[in-house]
């Protein structure tokens, strides 16, 4: 269950927490860019191109008694186009828009990363650079409390290993539900809820422990499929000016009564998120998008 480091390649933003520092933030920081675009007449340019910064504090893993700490720089992209799309949550093709529901094929990506700095993980293998593909479907419920707006997203993904030619590592399935509201003030802030589901593929790469990695403080153990946690997250930003923003999130992650609770590598049954930055856009296009 280490933990891979998760760019913003645009909008590729939906891996589960336990597999990055970035792919917890991928998600507000193409929010917070996308705060200011959508205070301009006229909507948001069909594609926007610009730089974020940001310092992060992670627990590595759901289940995990160690935080990772990072400060990244990184670019971003953002295309609206009515097909295909790297917008905020994912990239990937639109296959139907309604005013209600949004289906698309999206894929997301990550960085693999060693179990050096993780202690539970010491000795055992790596896990490779993880890529996701699969249908997601968007639900608006419309308005919510106070002037909020509420939604659900089903993403379902298949989960790749770039490092070991695509092998098959599982599917993930991750239902959340988010309130989002823009305050009088100019602050854009949302909340959601989200359960992270497994399979038993997907649970044994991350959970896991094999004979010939058993230790005497990590016993042998049988991963199954099932809940990996449950998750409550927030989300904010605000915009600086025309080209700045500035954002932060957090976001707490339960393995209390997960499926893979009993494992040696989980170590504590909770933990927590959290991160602040700044989004800077150089170039966007004159052209609007048409939604």
């Amino acid at each position: 269950m280490n933990h891979q480091s998760r760019q913003p390649f645009g909008g590729l933003c939906n891996l589960p927490t336990w597999r990055g520092v970035v792919a917890g933030c991928c998600a507000v920081l193409s929010t917070a860019a996308l705060a200011q675009a959508d205070d301009r007449p006229g909507g948001a340019p069909l594609w926007e191109l610009g730089g974020v910064a940001l310092g992060v504090s992670q627990n590595a893993y759901p289940g995990s008694d160690q935080q990772v700490n990072r400060a990244l720089a990184l670019p971003y992209f953002i295309y609206r186009g009515d097909v295909f799309r790297a917008d905020r949550e994912t990239a990937g093709i639109r296959a139907l828009k309604t005013e209600t529901f949004e289906l698309d094929l999206g894929f997301a990506g990550a960085f693999g990363s060693g179990s050096d700095t993780i202690e539970a993980r010491q000795g055992m293998r790596k896990l490779g650079t993880l890529v996701e593909l699969g249908p997601r479907l968007k639900w608006d419920l419309g308005a919510g409390p106070a002037g909020g707006r509420l939604s659900a997203v089903f993403p379902v993904r298949a989960v790749l290993d770039l490092s070991d030619q695509a092998a098959h590592r599982g599917w993930s399935f991750e239902p959340k539900l988010t309130y989002s509201r823009r305050s009088d003030s100019g602050w854009r802030y949302s909340t959601s809820v989200s359960a992270i589901v497994a399979d038993t593929r997907l649970a044994q790469t991350f959970y896991e422990v094999r004979s010939s990695e058993a230790t005497a403080m990590r016993p042998a153990y049988t991963a199954q499929s099932g809940l990996v946690s449950l998750r409550l997250g927030t989300t904010f930003s605000r915009s600086l000016g025309r080209d700045w923003n500035l954002f932060g999130f957090a976001r707490l992650d339960s393995v209390a009564g997960a499926a893979n609770e009993s494992s040696p590598l989980v170590r504590r049954s909770t933990g927590a998120t959290a991160g602040l930055g700044v989004v800077y856009t150089w170039m966007r296009s004159e052209r609007a998008a048409f939604d």
